[in-house]
């Protein structure tokens, strides 16, 4: 199917597979890894609060609890980005969910505050490990449905909002914080019950040249989805596109431009290809003719492509054996430091923005008490309406639906920008002090916004990267959202602590907007794209559609 020469693809595999039984079985996996990650992340709204009248915490050292969190996440998501592209997407995902659990019960049992910072880093750095479980997801979808899949997945972020929010307003008045903290840990821990089950993803096997591995993973998925496999070999893009440019038709005349040569590699040294003005079959060097026991006559294309094949600009060529540094760096690459660079910008709002609101739903009732009449702070100040938390945790559920209904009609471009827009038209009346039920709905407005860009930038995000650095690149642009999540409790819990709301909301809106604009830079729209192997065709992968 790939060229019509009896090969195929991953995606071509996808698209005629369909999606079935077992990507729903892998849906509901990473779907509990994003409930539990949720959960871990919701549960900020309450510690906090809780804690500070416990152990007589200041405002900032309360705003340090979340901040400790996120500063874990930014460790964890560069780490185990990494871990997964050079490793694979099942071991980073399991140490993932083993620092998490252990941690997320080790904090239940904090003695003092210090303890439960250090605890609770360390539940960051386990929970920074979340887009790996979206990248490996996303590699099992077809690409024709992509969009509204990840959204599905999205979905059980905003299940374990939810659940949270529910569990605290039982658990918060009558067992406590610690309590909480403990059933919070319990569904990372079913990612371990689980973990034999999972399979790695096949488009890192080919990628790592596992063909067989991957074949056997496709299978599973032909049989249990109940369609047949494409006739012939599964080849990796890589292989595909190296095909294209170096063996053109037999009837055509084989001429290289310089700019263009293939090189082939021995002991670490690059040896150009001599050509001629003949036939492909004609094209020889002095390494092959060492390597090769056949004359020059009979050299064909696909041997040549045997070996190392170096295509031109190969920093950016294959990029199948990257791993640690090499790969943060692949990640600056002329191809992709535009996209790097602005998706940077997009997840630091998205996070800062998202996780401000997700505070301020308590913070704007327990602030504006802290700043009201003296008689009613120490009586009031320290009590969270959990009822307009989960009224505020209930406009994810629009935000989900609103993302999957334009994402793969409007496109992830203006689909991101239109909804950050929007969400900073919800915040600006926030600027001066409303009534109770007006700042419950513009919170629910504004939060159905900023859940539906957070949905599609992580939709965006693993498909403008290839397969070798996928997991690294979304992991640290989740890195630098991880950021905006440490500087967001310095400014919904400090400043509306300090009485300055004003402020809080305006820093809120001028991040907002930057990301909007950002989004419009974007260099290409990734609806109903294939995924790309390597950054030699990053940039110019064909539409498919079902």
């Amino acid at each position: 199917m790939g060229d019509g020469d009896g090969t195929y693809t991953v995606d071509e595999a996808l698209v005629a597979l369909g999606f079935g039984k077992f990507q729903m079985l892998v849906l509901a996996y990473a779907g509990m890894g994003s409930v539990a990650e949720a959960m871990e992340m919701m549960l900020l709204s309450f510690v906090g609060p809780a804690v500070e009248s416990l152990w007589g915490l200041s405002a900032q050292q309360e705003s340090l609890i979340s901040s400790v969190v996120f500063a874990g996440m930014l460790v964890g998501a560069y780490s185990w980005g990494i871990v997964s592209d050079k490793y694979g997407r099942r071991k980073g995902f399991l140490i993932t969910a083993v620092v998490t659990s252990l941690a997320g019960l080790l904090s239940a049992l904090s003695p003092n505050y210090i303890s439960l910072l250090v605890f609770r880093w360390f539940v960051g750095l386990g929970v920074g490990g979340g887009p790996v479980l979206s990248s490996w997801f996303l590699e099992f979808i077809p690409a024709p449905s992509r969009g509204t899949w990840m959204v599905g997945f999205s979905a059980f972020w905003t299940v374990g909002t939810l659940f949270e929010a529910s569990l605290a307003w039982y658990v918060m008045p009558t067992l406590g914080w610690r309590w909480l903290l403990a059933f919070s840990a319990i569904p990372c821990s079913l990612l371990l019950v689980f973990y034999r089950m999972t399979p790695e993803s096949p488009r890192f096997l080919c990628l790592k040249g596992r063909t067989d591995e991957a074949v056997a993973i496709l299978e599973t998925i032909s049989r249990l989805n109940g369609k047949p496999l494409p006739l012939g070999t599964l080849v990796s893009e890589s292989e595909i596109e190296l095909s294209r440019k170096n063996c053109p038709p037999e009837d055509s005349a084989f001429k290289v431009p310089d700019s263009e040569k293939v090189s082939t590699r021995s002991n670490g040294h690059e040896t150009p290809v001599k050509t001629v003005d003949s036939e492909f079959d004609n094209v020889t060097t002095e390494e092959t003719r060492l390597i090769s026991s056949k004359s020059d006559n009979d050299m064909t294309c696909n041997q040549v492509i045997d070996y190392e094949v170096v295509p031109p600009g190969s920093h950016e060529g294959d990029t199948s054996n990257v791993g640690g540094p090499s790969s943060v760096l692949m990640l600056l690459s002329p191809r992709l430091i535009k996209s790097t660079l602005l998706l940077w910008e997009v997840f630091f709002g998205n996070a800062f923005t998202y996780y401000g609101l997700v505070l301020l739903t308590t913070e704007l009732s327990t602030g504006s008490k802290q700043c009201g009449p003296t008689e009613l702070r120490s009586e009031n100040s320290n009590k969270i309406s959990y009822g307009d938390v989960f009224i505020a945790s209930f406009a994810e559920f629009p935000g989900l639906l609103l993302s999957a209904a334009i994402v793969d009609k409007l496109g992830r471009k203006f689909s991101m920008s239109a909804m950050f827009f929007l969400c900073s038209i919800f915040l600006f009346p926030l600027v001066f002090h409303q009534p109770q039920w007006i700042t419950t709905t513009l919170l629910f407005g504004a939060r159905t916004c900023i859940t539906g860009t957070f949905t599609v930038v992580y939709i965006y995000a693993p498909e403008i990267y290839p397969t070798s650095v996928r997991s690294t690149g979304v992991g640290v642009a989740s890195s630098m959202g991880r950021i905006g999540g440490m500087l967001c409790p310095l400014v919904a819990v400090g400043l509306v602590h300090g009485c300055h709301q004003t402020i809080a909301i305006i820093l809120f809106e001028c991040v907002v907007l930057v990301s909007a604009i950002s989004v419009l830079f974007f260099p290409f729209e990734t609806k109903g794209r294939d995924l790309s192997d390597n950054l030699y065709d990053v940039d110019s992968k064909q539409i498919v559609t079902a």
